[in-house]
């Protein structure tokens, strides 16, 4: 694909530690250089264009090209480029957007604290939870539960809630106390002869006694991701979520909602827990909050935890803990200029007008002998690759025909991810109509060439 004998790629190859990359193969292949971007689509440094499919990490919401979010850079450059929040001090940007997010999450949400990344903000959640429960007098109420197949980041402790075997292997992880419950994926997890109902159930019981078995004296939270996204887009079960939180208010268990991909208009509700009906106590954003023009990441969290954090800070002197890019004020500016937009160009009801068409397209492709399950909901959705479509089986070497399957989409100008075999799609929400009948039509040019390279590589 990408020559090595580009420049840029030399110096890549030469010095460059890429995250979640084949390294080996990476010196052997190089890197794929984007040069710029305009709407949603990007061009590499041969000129050569692309539909971004995925946003970039699933989180440019307006495009790559929005001159509104670099003008608000460069003016808040110009006026103050950096200052921190620690002992006191704030900025207008970082206040204004944090009461921004107030108005917009659900109305128990009261406080925020800002980092510069998911990781980060999920990594925060962690000890933010533990410095309560030791504040409250309950310091054995420490632990998680998490799901397999959940993606929280990449951090010790966020690491460690992330359900992916791939970001625990070799690093150690899980390091903190977290016990990964079944992935409510039906197609894949659901058992013989059980319905979508039947298997609600059995996730439910299965939260329930895990919870009898830790002792929920000992579990401080539950975390979950609306729609599960880099596990492979899973939408959960229908009454899946309105059982999670039931179970842990019975059971004195706090809910975090990891809003990092769903939020901020993607299913076509501001937030992924409004879409499937439950109140989280605790909330995380990033990626859109800002179209990823600028890093930046909040925890947005109820009073209750506020007060007995806050009142613990009196009493020990100090809340230790914070970045030194904690309510950046050119990253918050950027985040409500670009909110700004979301909002005036009605980029949430742009998902809901789409979702049919583009959750129709990709089940157009249902049928094909390569294709186990479309699925997805609002402008997020994955086709899953196997082997036999009348078994389920996966291929046996994992990400194989996935890999085969992205290097083709970029041949035919499409990026989107492989996640093992799993193709998933999140275009910017500023895509159009005939902008995914263009997705949709090179997707299936890839599909149309994949038999033949995986039956070259020997895979079935």
């Amino acid at each position: 694909m990408t020559l090595i004998s580009n420049s840029l790629a030399v110096v890549d190859i030469a010095t460059t530690l890429h995250p979640n990359t084949n390294l080996r193969q990476h010196e052997r292949t190089g890197p794929l250089v984007i040069d710029r971007g305009d709407g949603i689509r990007v061009y590499d440094d041969r000129g050569k264009e692309y539909i971004e499919g995925l946003a970039g990490l699933w989180s440019v919401a307006v495009g790559f090209s929005e001159k509104r979010l670099a003008d608000a850079a460069y003016k808040q450059m110009l006026k103050l480029p950096y200052y921190h929040t620690f002992s006191s001090k704030a900025n207008e940007p970082s206040i204004r957007l944090a009461e921004k997010l107030i108005e917009m999450t659900p109305s128990n949400l009261t406080r925020v604290f800002y980092t510069s990344s998911g990781s980060e903000a999920n990594d925060t959640i962690v000890k933010m939870v533990w410095y309560m429960n030791n504040a409250l007098g309950r310091p054995q109420k420490k632990k998680f539960l998490a799901r397999t197949k959940g993606y929280h980041g990449i951090t010790i402790a966020s690491g460690s809630l992330t359900g992916l075997p791939g970001n625990h292997r070799d690093f150690d992880l899980p390091a903190i106390p977290v016990r990964h419950l079944t992935c409510p994926h039906f197609y894949r997890f659901g058992m013989e002869g059980e319905d979508e109902a039947a298997f609600t159930a059995r996730l439910l019981a299965e939260l329930e006694a895990v919870i009898a078995e830790e002792d929920a004296d000992t579990i401080a939270a539950f975390i979950g991701e609306p729609l599960m996204s880099a596990g492979g887009v899973l939408p959960p079960p229908a009454g899946y979520w309105e059982g999670v939180e039931r179970i842990c208010r019975a059971n004195d268990i706090l809910l975090v909602s990891d809003e990092v991909i769903c939020g901020f208009g993607r299913l076509g509700t501001p937030f992924g827990c409004q879409k499937y009906g439950f109140t989280p106590d605790i909330m995380t954003l990033s990626k859109q909050i800002t179209s990823s023009y600028m890093p930046l990441a909040a925890v947005v969290f109820s009073e209750a935890i506020y007060d007995a954090i806050a009142d613990n800070s009196e009493k020990i002197g100090n809340f230790g803990h914070g970045f030194t890019a904690s309510g950046h004020p050119v990253a918050t500016a950027v985040a409500l200029e670009n909110l700004a937009i979301i909002e005036e160009n009605d980029l949430m009801g742009n998902a809901v007008r789409l979702e049919a068409q583009f959750q129709a397209g990709l089940k157009s492709f249902a049928d094909h002998p390569l294709v186990g399950e479309a699925r997805g909901a609002g402008l997020i959705g994955a086709l899953e690759l196997v082997s036999d479509k009348n078994t389920r089986k996966p291929f046996e070497k994992i990400g194989r025909a996935g890999a085969l399957a992205s290097g083709i989409g970029h041949d035919e100008g499409l990026i989107f991810r492989a996640i093992g075999d799993q193709l998933a799609l999140c275009p910017p929400l500023i895509v159009t109509s005939s902008d995914i009948s263009e997705i949709i039509t090179r997707l299936g040019r890839t599909l149309d060439r994949l038999p033949a390279a995986i039956a070259a590589e020997g895979l079935v």
